[in-house]
């Protein structure tokens, strides 16, 4: 394995973009909402097909606005359907996500015939080209560290008014917190965010970005700013052993599977969401096993 300023590049970046999606995702958990991500991650896809065809250039601020619009759009009619079409919460927002991903993929199809502009791209994203730039530091890690940042700062502000909001809306609504604003915030910083991640991740990848890390910390932590700083961990570790695992292990292994020795690096992108889902799982298994044995040893040594 040959190591680059690339390969450094790359894990910067996807543990910037991992790092800044887990924070807004640990609170979407907390208020039950983690399809609301996947919601969201969905139905900015025709945000941003429609700013590009509005502006007629990718600049991001045109893009930014329309998947910002997007993302709205998706929490406030899914509760209108959750309300007037009696369906829980999740069939609300099935509706409306598959809807607005079937348009997204639709409008990015015009819009890649005019403009290079890669559907594929657009949904898994292209960390390793994302990196690529003349720049001494690439605009995607300036970004991706830009929304890590805002995300953090704003938890920090109003950590008190999303952890009442999560628990007890009832309460919080009672001593004069807004948690519709709250919920509404919470929703353009989850839909900010995953436009930023759009370019290295993609819309489909940057979904296990936003709920693994936070149901990770879930296991190692009960209390809310410990779930938060765990969640960060998981998700640093996740892209340092995803990209590891990219160019070294996993190409050697499924070479060997398959037979083919000369299969070249694998995507950096999927096997950052990999290895979360992997540090889940593991977490998961080991965590029921000392639930199982650990009481039993407790009372053999005692």
């Amino acid at each position: 394995m040959i190591w680059t300023e690339l390969d450094t590049w790359i894990v910067v970046t996807g543990a910037l973009t991992a790092m800044a999606c887990a924070v807004p995702g640990v609170f979407l958990l907390l208020n039950k909402q983690s399809m609301l991500g996947d919601a969201i991650s969905h139905a900015v896809l025709p945000g941003l097909a429609i700013g590009f065809l509005v502006s007629g250039t990718r600049d991001p601020l045109p893009m930014l606005v329309g998947a910002v619009l997007a993302g709205l759009f998706t929490g406030v009619v899914s509760g209108v359907i959750e309300r007037r079409g009696r369906v829980e919460t999740g069939a609300s927002l099935g509706v409306v996500f598959c809807s607005l991903f079937a348009l997204g993929l639709i409008l990015i199809r015009i819009a890649a015939d005019h403009v290079d502009l890669d559907p594929g791209c657009v949904l898994y994203g292209a960390l390793e080209l994302a990196v690529i730039d003349s720049a001494a530091v690439p605009r995607i890690v300036w970004q991706s560290g830009a929304i890590l940042l805002l995300n953090l700062a704003l938890a920090a502000i109003f950590f008190k008014e999303l952890q009442l909001a999560a628990f007890d809306p009832r309460f919080a609504k009672a001593s004069g917190i807004p948690s519709g604003w709250i919920q509404q915030g919470l929703t353009i910083v989850t839909a900010l965010t995953t436009v930023v991640a759009f370019e290295s991740v993609g819309s489909i990848l940057v979904i296990a970005m936003l709920i693994v890390p936070g149901a990770t910390a879930m296991l190692l932590s009960r209390g809310v700013s410990g779930v938060l700083f765990w969640s960060l961990v998981v998700a640093l570790c996740s892209a340092v052993l995803g990209h590891l695992l990219a160019i070294s292990v996993a190409p050697a292994w499924l070479g060997w599977l398959t037979g083919h020795q000369d299969l070249g690096s694998l995507s950096s992108a999927g096997m950052m969401a990999a290895s979360a889902g992997g540090i889940f799982f593991t977490l998961l298994a080991a965590s029921r096993l000392a639930q199982r044995f650990l009481p039993t040893l407790q009372k053999r040594i005692l």
